[in-house]
């Protein structure tokens, strides 16, 4: 008889994909009934680990835990058990899984200097904006320095893509010491770092998890998204949907109406003079 129970909690993201021939008021209300659905995990965030003494609790414990749960509705009961069995297959199937980089990606290069040494970062990202993979080039190094940040940055990039949050890598090396370090020049939202990782790491966060916390100068965007969903039309935020879709998010840091020109009552003469 075990001892100890250890109960693990996460967090998934997922979403569910169901194919209809026809869509009407009642295929939809009936739709979570459906047991066809496509499964497809988002992110599986490890929340809090809890353990438990069942010795001290006598073994209550463990005969609570071990009972079945016994719905009322024998049909529901069998259906929600196919759709969790289901679920569960998926989980294990993605969990470990690499999630491969598509052959034409958007992405950014932004070219800074740290205390005279030049530092090039390029970013790859998937079709839905979110970053999987950097590029690390650095000047005024010698070989071994420039081999081992490329190859640190292929550690990040397999990390990104095995599903390891930003965040996390954001927290590990932020705040980060060593040479070279100081003042920032290139960069419009960073002014000093502590290192090169420091300020690499900081870049990332402010443009693909919006830690305007560790912005040096404002954002220039200020209040406008709350202002550009109360303004914006159907057809802008149509605009601004298909810009997001081919557009580096990283590059614009989600100031879509800033940078969007519109072009659609200027006309362009293409005859030539005779």
């Amino acid at each position: 008889m075990a001892k100890y129970l250890v109960e693990t909690y996460y967090t998934c993201s997922f979403k569910v994909s169901h194919y209809l021939d026809d869509i009407n008021e009642e295929s939809l209300s009936n739709l979570e009934n459906k047991d066809d659905g496509k499964f497809e995990i988002i992110d599986v965030k490890l929340d809090n680990r809890k353990t438990k003494n069942l010795k001290e609790n006598g073994g209550s414990k463990a005969e609570m835990i071990s009972q079945p749960i016994i719905s009322k509705d024998n049909k529901n009961a069998q259906k929600s058990k196919k759709i969790d069995d289901n679920f569960k297959k998926n989980i294990s199937e993605k969990i470990g899984k690499r999630f491969s980089m598509p052959d034409r990606r958007k992405g950014y290069i932004q070219k800074a200097s740290i205390g005279n040494h030049k530092v090039y970062l390029h970013t790859g990202e998937y079709e839905d904006g979110k970053i999987g993979e950097i590029f690390i080039d650095t000047s005024k190094e010698g070989e071994l320095v420039k081999a081992l940040m490329n190859n640190f940055a292929i550690a990040i990039s397999l990390g990104l893509q095995y599903g390891v949050p930003l965040d996390e890598f954001v927290n590990a090396y932020l705040d980060t010491k060593f040479e070279p370090s100081g003042k920032v020049y290139g960069n419009d939202r960073i002014m000093s770092a502590s290192s090169i990782l420091d300020y690499i790491f900081r870049e990332l966060a402010i443009s693909y998890l919006n830690r305007e916390d560790l912005a040096h100068t404002p954002s220039i965007t200020g209040n406008s998204d709350k202002i550009e969903g109360q303004e914006n039309s159907e057809d802008q935020n149509q605009l601004i949907k298909l810009v997001k879709d081919i557009t580096s998010k990283g590059f614009v840091r989600n100031d879509y109406k800033k940078k969007l020109v519109d072009l659609s009552d200027i006309r362009i003469n293409l005859k030539g003079k005779k």
